[in-house]
């Protein structure tokens, strides 16, 4: 203990507590030194068996777009967007900006006001204190400017489809849309086109909810199981069938993109419920496959009112392909008519 200097007025007693307590605190840092060092070793050790586990399932194989917003992960179109809002990002990056502030139009409307008709009302939101995506910009807007500004939103998440709305032009779900970081271009957004609209970017969902209802999706069996109570099996390649078709949220993108849909609201089905339709004729424990067909021609238009435009699979924020699914099911409804008639 050569730093321990002690002045003359202190007893040799004293000498020896003070000498035994820099002694002990000595020992105890060393051994906490060798348990820190033993358990920074652990963690560098997890950390490497971790990444080469996540690199075996393929997650650590990520691309710059699910790096940036991981909730677009399983979201093909929606990342694909994002590939663009990332690169422009980077690009921005480079040079300097004078504002990080953002003006988005936003389609308005209050039936308080019958007089006053539909306008564009401009908000201007700092990117650098905003989320990422479109929704977090309405949030913002709703919070801190303008709490009456109305429209639907729940899960964040790409799952429930309430967010629908029209994004610059394009119909989308607002929690899985990145805003553009050009900020010397407005970001556009309106209610889903051709629907009575409520308020602002809130619309009338009621005739899209009974065409689907009309499908009825629910699986149906003419007779009970074998085994009462258990459910009812199926193979891994025929669950593989359903794939591309369940994954639908109902946030209605297809539906009011699609011409037809506009033009024969009442009776065209819609891509949205064709494709639920297709789903559950596909499903290989459903007793009811020819009835739901025939049920789909008794009126012409149900379903071969689908002229092939393909807006529909051009629009889905999931990435589906309803308008492959329709053509399948004419294909199937031709077969079974053939069928029936022989």
């Amino acid at each position: 203990m050569c730093l321990l200097h002690l002045p003359p007025r202190v007893t040799s007693a004293w000498r020896v507590c003070i000498f035994v307590f820099f002694s002990f605190s000595l020992h105890t840092f060393s051994t906490d030194s060798r348990e820190a060092g033993f358990m920074s070793s652990k963690r560098e050790i997890s950390r490497r068996g971790f990444s080469k586990l996540t690199t075996w399932l393929g997650i650590g194989k990520q691309s710059p777009a699910e790096k940036t917003f991981p909730i677009l992960k399983g979201h093909p179109i929606a990342a694909e967007h994002a590939e663009g809002a990332v690169e422009a990002a980077r690009a921005s990056e480079t040079t300097t900006t004078k504002t990080l502030k953002k003006e988005f139009k936003i389609y308005r409307w209050n039936p308080d006001h019958p007089s006053t008709k539909p306008f564009l009302q401009s908000y201007f939101v700092d990117l650098s204190t905003c989320g990422p995506m479109v929704l977090d910009a309405l949030q913002k807007i709703k919070s801190e400017h303008d709490s009456g500004l109305s429209y639907r939103r729940s899960c964040r998440e790409g799952i429930c489809g309430s967010c629908s709305m029209n994004i610059d032009g394009t119909n989308t779900v607002a929690c899985l849309k990145p805003i553009d970081p050009d900020v010397s271009k407005p970001a556009y957004i309106t209610p889903l086109p051709h629907m009575f609209v409520i308020k602002d970017l809130v619309v009338d969902l009621t005739s899209f909810y009974q065409q689907y209802k009309s499908i009825e999706p629910w699986l149906k069996k003419k007779k009970k199981s074998a085994k009462d109570g258990k459910e009812h099996r199926q193979s891994p390649e025929d669950r593989k069938k359903l794939d591309g078709l369940y994954e639908c949220i109902l946030c209605a993108c297809c539906s009011t993109s699609c011409p037809s849909y506009w033009w024969n609201p009442e009776e065209f089905l819609g891509p949205a419920a064709l494709l639920h339709a297709y789903r559950w004729v596909s499903d290989s424990r459903d007793d009811y496959t020819n009835e739901r067909l025939q049920a789909l021609t008794d009126r012409e238009q149900k379903l071969y009112r689908c002229r092939t435009i393909k807006n529909c699979s051009a629009t889905c924020p999931k990435g589906l392909n309803p308008a492959s699914a329709i053509n399948k099911m004419k294909a199937k409804q031709l077969l079974s008519a053939a069928g029936q008639a022989a």
